[in-house]
């Protein structure tokens, strides 16, 4: 679910970037009375995500807008498909468009690229997962679109999980430190739970984060050859999630070693906005 709080939020702050004192153009050309219907039109293939969004943002305009969604978040919609109509006071729906597309665009384009990792994955049980390499003030969407695609989400933030990175080890003193002094702060702690996770790029640094009592552990930027040693020796004895240079073409392979988990920065720092439209008409 999204939370509808952080919806208002982000819409708003949206809206007084891209309209700021009111749209000029539209106020010179258009009639203060004229009303206009409004078609949102998929020009792709897509998986749809952001409808919500999309709802509030026309609402904040102007509340007498009327949106009617066609369909829900989470449909693979065919290029041409009409996803959702709004009418009203064109002025409003003017005002709106760019706004509502920038979001519904890159919502759709994370749910599709999510949904194109999760069929790659295949039969496995592997989890796609998202990083933190998302929008600054836009995760909450990015993390729902991702969710929407079929993926998974990893730590919201720095302060729901423990992900101790190459740079915490190597000022802690190395990773058996790093690792040791967490799990002592967590039993120390009832604040800060969930397992300890590791950041390791060589098969020397799993296993002493595994020795130490890590409980998962990130396989990070990993050559195949390494990649392969280090899951079949540890495979089973923590979960292991492989991230850092996964490409699509990657997946299927890397799902077939028996991982846990493939985190994918991509599908949120690196998204390819999904075409679509808005098509207004006078109404």
């Amino acid at each position: 679910m999204l939370d509808m709080n952080v919806v208002r939020r982000v819409a708003r702050t949206a809206l007084e970037e891209d309209i700021g004192p009111g749209d000029v153009t539209s106020r010179l050309v258009i009639d203060a009375h004229a009303t206009a219907l409004g078609n949102l039109v998929a020009r792709e293939r897509l998986v749809l995500a952001g409808l919500p969004v999309a709802s509030e943002v026309f609402f904040q305009v102007d509340p007498a807008l009327v949106f009617e969604a066609g369909c829900q978040d989470g449909k693979e919609c065919s290029a041409g498909e009409r996803i959702a109509t709004v009418r009203g006071s064109a002025l409003a729906i003017l005002a709106a468009e760019r706004t509502v597309l920038n979001f519904l665009q890159r919502m759709s384009g994370i749910a599709t690229a999510t949904r194109r990792a999760v069929a790659l994955a295949g039969a496995s049980r592997v989890q796609i997962s998202d990083t933190r390499k998302t929008a600054p003030g836009l995760r909450a969407l990015d993390r729902y679109a991702v969710r929407i695609g079929g993926g998974t989400n990893h730590r919201a933030g720095l302060y729901d999980a423990i992900l101790i990175k190459d740079n915490h080890w190597r000022i802690a003193g190395g990773v058996r430190a790093a690792v040791e002094r967490a799990l002592r702060a967590r039993r120390g702690d009832r604040r800060e739970g969930g397992p300890v996770e590791v950041e390791a790029s060589t098969a020397e640094e799993v296993e002493e984060a595994i020795q130490a009592g890590a409980e998962a552990v990130l396989l990070d930027n990993m050559d195949r050859a390494t990649l392969e040693r280090v899951v079949t020796a540890f495979r089973g004895r923590v979960f292991l999630e492989v991230s850092g240079g996964v490409r699509e073409e990657d997946i299927p392979y890397v799902a077939a070693l028996g991982v846990d988990r493939i985190s994918l920065g991509a599908l949120t720092h690196s998204v390819l906005a999904a075409d679509m439209a808005l098509e207004v008409e006078s109404g």
